[in-house]
């Protein structure tokens, strides 16, 4: 998560909560909107070590609680640029960024729906990876990955 991101959650937090799960809310009021990962990274709160706090479930496929408040107009912010961007991950190095895919069981569904597809998982994130970076290195993206 973005540093800018925390008090843009706690404002809008009362109308997020609608679409929470009862042990995301749980979390929440638990950690606050955030906490910080082994690295010392900022990150959304898990529930009991397991699922983000403002995961709930819509018959088996998880969804966003977040996302769901924006889509439903209730905030203006789509989610933090972090969940948005998974299951890539972002990792500082000096002055540079490393952009991972953080393999985790939660997505094998997804890859394998996204290899039946044809849809290469750059392709799948590009409003993400747009938002984050911008459309000239999105278009550099593809083109280096195309050849």
């Amino acid at each position: 998560m973005e540093e800018e991101e925390i008090t843009i959650l706690e404002d809008h937090l009362d109308r997020i909560r609608p679409f929470m799960s009862k042990k995301g809310i749980e979390a929440v009021e638990e950690s606050g909107v955030f906490e910080y990962d082994e690295s010392g990274e900022i990150v959304t709160p898990l529930v009991k070590g397991g699922e983000c706090a403002y995961v709930y479930f819509e018959k088996g496929i998880a969804r966003c609680a977040i996302e769901k408040a924006f889509e439903e107009k209730a905030i203006p912010f789509p989610k933090p640029i972090s969940c948005h961007l998974y299951p890539v991950r972002i990792k500082k190095a000096r002055d540079n960024e490393l952009v991972n895919y953080h393999k985790w069981p939660i997505c094998n569904s997804a890859l394998v729906k996204g290899l039946e597809e044809k849809l290469p998982l750059y392709r799948f994130l590009e409003s993400s990876l747009t938002r984050k970076y911008g459309r000239s290195w999105y278009n550099q993206l593809v083109r280096l990955l195309q050849k």
